[in-house]
């Protein structure tokens, strides 16, 4: 690779010393003789490795900054690159974390403050699991830096992240379901949240990617529904998918009749498959007085959401749990009905294989019971007639 910056030796006027030259061709193509005033030989060379650095980067090296211009920075150069979510979570991240060492300069952050933070999010009654999801938000704002040859590593790289027990995968018996489905057809509600929740159970969709489907991503032909990111249209509001891009997942032949019924009875300019009209039009008129934004698109589509499903639950004798915990049904089911895990991850939209993984460790919990539970009832029962435990008695001599 070419050399872009020479060093090079100026001898004094009297000749008897002399010191470096930086010696490089600037942005505007100019000569450019950088006197460094001293005659240390290996700080010179680490100057002209800095000053190499700078000019294949193209800017004049990195500005210092407070950790919250550090922050509205990283947020401008990423720009509609990442959800609006994530960007809450990176601000709220940063904030508490200049809460504790201070509006410093990012340049002087250190491993200790990562530490420090830690420990301080956790003595304020932070779960571990938040604090974990504090510190990755952090963790990758300063690796963006570097990515952006702002900082050359990430001081809290090496910051464990706290320890705790995840959670077990959460799923409903396939009774639970039928007595949710049976309340759901009777919930007089607007939205169709039998519908809603069929489907949810066969092709393991999210909440927002239900909420968020047109009429145009169904094909009734071959049986498909896809998930698609939309645009910010007359019709459509912005919304972006989770992990991945786009994809397709199968319906049943009952899902298509259901819908092909559902889009019958709908007005034509509700272009939403599970939003109903009124709310359609509500947040229309949102829309038009920019009360509607990315983050409303995944969150407030409908009123209530988690209130009236609980409701449905409980009407059901269900004990509570999440909606998205029937993505986690179907999924487990998937794996149950001997998919692979590399077709699981596809079709659920997985962007870490881990993800998917932990459905896959969830179905195998259960085949060792089942797999106990045959050969109780299998061999076990056939052997028992023949094999007795020992019995010992006491000998004495």
């Amino acid at each position: 690779m070419k050399e872009l910056v020479r060093l090079r030796t100026r001898p004094s006027r009297d000749g008897r010393k002399f010191t470096y030259v930086l010696d490089f061709i600037d942005g505007n193509c100019m000569r450019r003789r950088i006197s460094l005033g001293h005659a240390d030989k290996r700080k010179a060379e680490s100057e002209r490795t800095q000053k190499e650095r700078e000019l294949r980067m193209g800017v004049l090296g990195p500005t210092p900054m407070k950790l919250s211009e550090f922050l509205e920075d990283s947020l401008a150069r990423t720009g509609d690159q990442t959800r609006e979510s994530t960007q809450y979570e990176h601000r709220s991240a940063m904030e508490h974390f200049i809460e504790l060492v201070g509006d410093i300069n990012y340049q002087c952050v250190t491993f200790r403050h990562g530490e420090l933070f830690r420990q301080a999010r956790l003595d304020q009654g932070n779960s571990p699991a938040t604090v974990s999801k504090k510190l990755r938000a952090l963790k990758r704002l300063f690796q963006l830096a570097i990515e952006r040859k702002q900082l050359d590593e990430n001081p809290l790289r090496y910051v464990k992240l706290p320890r705790w027990s995840k959670s077990k995968v959460e799923i409903y018996t396939s009774d639970e379901c039928g007595r949710i489905l049976k309340v759901a057809q009777q919930c007089r509600d607007d939205l169709r949240w039998d519908l809603l929740i069929y489907v949810a159970l066969i092709t393991g969709l999210r909440r927002g990617e239900l909420l968020n489907t047109v009429w145009t991503n169904i094909d009734f032909a071959a049986k498909t529904i896809d998930v698609a990111p939309k645009a910010d249209t007359a019709e459509t509001w912005k919304w972006l998918i989770k992990d991945t891009d786009r994809r397709t997942l199968p319906l049943t032949e009952a899902a298509v009749i259901k819908l092909a019924e559902h889009q019958s009875q709908q007005p034509e300019k509700c272009a939403y498959v599970f939003v109903p009209p009124q709310r359609y039009v509500k947040i229309q008129e949102l829309r038009k007085q920019s009360k509607w934004t990315l983050s409303d698109a995944r969150l407030k589509v409908i009123n209530n959401f988690r209130r009236k499903f609980e409701k449905i639950q409980k009407q059901a004798s269900v004990r509570l749990r999440r909606f998205h915990d029937l993505r986690n049904t179907a999924l487990t089911s998937w794996f149950a009905n001997g998919m692979k895990e590399s077709e699981i991850m596809r079709l659920a939209g997985h962007a870490d294989f881990k993800t998917t993984h932990k459905f896959y460790l969830a179905v195998a919990d259960d085949l060792i019971d089942r797999a106990r539970a045959a050969a109780s009832a299998g061999i076990d029962r056939n052997l028992a007639h023949i094999w007795h435990a020992p019995t010992f008695s006491d000998k004495r001599n």
